[in-house]
């Protein structure tokens, strides 16, 4: 009986070091993410009210006209969301595709919110979203800029690679080639009426004064005005908000019927009699650098809205 009783105690003795020491179900630790998942939306408006290709617009430019949307494309490089201390965390975007591309410590990525319906003549696919991760932690804004990276806005890309991204290919994104500086058109807006004596009115953002051995051939150097945008929006989130893009501030400073002179619209030329004030809703120093103006918050087109 004495051998059982001990027999007994020591089996207890046993179990009950095995449950303090953790001999019972092994505890499994939840691994703690060490990136996050963004979205960044975008959206077509004029003034307040979203807009489509099939929308009718009223009161653009200085003769209040009316008409439709032809084409809404534009570039997005660089993001990075703004930590409440100032610190910066910049997005890692999707592996090379039909929207995204990265070079080194460049991205860019191409938001379409056109259809080739209505009134728009550009492609049918559209991305109205721009997706990326950041390391975990808490965000309070966002920073961006309306533009393609120096290192990605040309053909031969610095020679850094023999096949261009397909997000920058005009094969695969026609329209966006920017022919004379042998880069790509930032932005591509255009409005458009039969009835007006000039019927498209163009707004095309792209570096100019660009030199190079060949720069038709995107052979280029240097460009003496880059005309990208520095955005900063200090209040953001991207799961309640989204970034509208204003046609009616674009245009306000420019009767959108008529051509002055040049090409029709503003295609970036500092002679151009409509694109001073498409530079100035902007905020891109047209007649001077060619950079942003100040920290770019002068600028009227890009708007954080609700979603």
């Amino acid at each position: 009986m004495k051998n059982t009783y001990t027999l007994l105690a020591a089996t207890l003795m046993a179990v009950g070091l095995l449950t303090a020491c953790g001999g019972g179900d092994p505890v499994v630790e939840t691994p703690v993410a060490t990136t996050q998942a963004v979205e960044l939306s975008f959206a077509a408006t004029a003034g307040s009210d979203p807009i489509t290709c099939a929308s009718s617009l009223t009161g653009m430019g200085t003769s209040d006209a009316s008409g439709g949307l032809k084409d809404m494309r534009f570039y997005i490089a660089n993001v990075k969301l703004v930590r409440a201390d100032g610190s910066e965390a910049p997005l890692t975007l999707p592996p090379n595709d039909d929207w995204n591309a990265t070079l080194g410590s460049d991205g860019v990525t191409l938001i379409d919110l056109e259809d080739n319906t209505g009134t728009c003549v550009g492609t049918a696919a559209t991305n109205t979203t721009l997706r990326g991760t950041v390391p975990a932690g808490n965000y309070v804004g966002v920073k961006m800029t309306l533009g393609v990276p120096f290192a990605l806005n040309h053909t031969d890309q610095g020679a850094s690679t023999s096949v261009t991204p397909a997000a920058i290919n005009n094969a695969v994104n026609p329209g966006m080639a920017w022919a004379w500086a042998g880069g790509r058109k930032f932005a591509k807006i255009e409005v458009t009426d039969p009835g007006w004596a000039a019927p498209t009115f163009n707004v095309h953002i792209g570096s100019t004064g660009c030199t190079g051995v060949n720069p038709a051939a995107g052979q280029v150097d240097t460009c003496s005005k880059p005309n990208r945008l520095d955005l900063a929006f200090g209040a953001f989130d991207p799961t309640t908000q989204k970034i509208a893009v204003d046609v009616k501030a674009l245009l306000t400073g420019n009767d959108v019927t008529v051509n002055g002179s040049g090409p029709t619209g503003c295609m970036s030329g500092t002679t151009d009699p409509e694109c001073p004030k498409v530079f100035e809703a902007l905020a891109i120093d047209l007649a001077g650098t060619g950079q942003t103006v100040g920290d770019g918050s002068t600028q009227t087109v890009f708007k954080v809205v609700a979603k």
